[in-house]
């Protein structure tokens, strides 16, 4: 599966593996700083605290390991937003207060770097190993989000879950997105877009 939790290799000792970990660190804060081209392989060794030699040990190129930060990074946010939400969580008043945190959740995710955010989004239009993650992770929230509200909402309210689904999910990455001015300066604040866009959810799937 494309979106795999992780790739990480087996270690032998805990060295390696905190080896491994420094550089994946020290990559996602130089990318999400200096963008892909900007960055070289040296830079991430040093920013690591290790040698050239022990990153090409665990990466072929600097390609190899942003591919895997986008992947960490997408798992992560299907994790904390998506993938909890569950039939029980959307019972009576519960139902506002789960949509408000799961957007709040996806908002910080993408707000808490916003500058790697805008990167994957721009990689994704010439790189096609970092579209496919996207496609990935789209149609696996998609689908989720359409069993979500397949379980939650009544056909004769929502006769069509999967394209409500896909225009949800759109809305609220969208959101993220702009909120994180990957097109620009955002021209309303976070707060006023999470109240909004919860609004909105709730009354797509439970109008009255």
């Amino acid at each position: 599966m494309i979106l795999r939790v992780t790739k990480e290799p087996d270690f032998r000792q805990e060295r390696s593996r905190r080896s491994y970990l420094a550089l994946i660190e020290a990559a996602t804060e130089l990318f999400g700083k200096q963008g892909y081209d900007s960055v070289g392989t040296p830079e991430i060794a040093q920013r690591a605290g290790v040698s050239v030699g022990t990153f090409y040990r665990y990466f072929d190129d600097k390609h190899e390991v942003y591919l895997e930060i986008a992947r960490r990074s997408m798992v992560a946010a299907y994790t904390e937003t998506i993938d909890g939400l569950t039939p029980a969580r959307f019972v009576g008043l519960a139902r506002r207060e789960t949509i408000t945190h799961t957007i709040a959740l996806l908002f910080d995710h993408v707000l808490t770097r916003p500058h790697l955010s805008r990167s994957f989004s721009e990689m994704s239009l010439r790189d096609p190993e970092v579209a496919e993650l996207r496609r990935a992770f789209d149609e696996v929230s998609v689908r989720r989000l359409t069993e979500l509200i397949t379980a939650i909402v009544p056909r004769t309210v929502v006769p069509d879950p999967e394209a409500t689904a896909w225009v949800l999910y759109g809305s609220a990455m969208q959101c993220a997105y702009g909120l994180a001015e990957h097109v620009g300066p955002a021209p309303i604040g976070p707060d006023r877009a999470k109240k909004a866009l919860a609004d909105f959810v709730e009354r797509a799937l439970f109008p009255g």
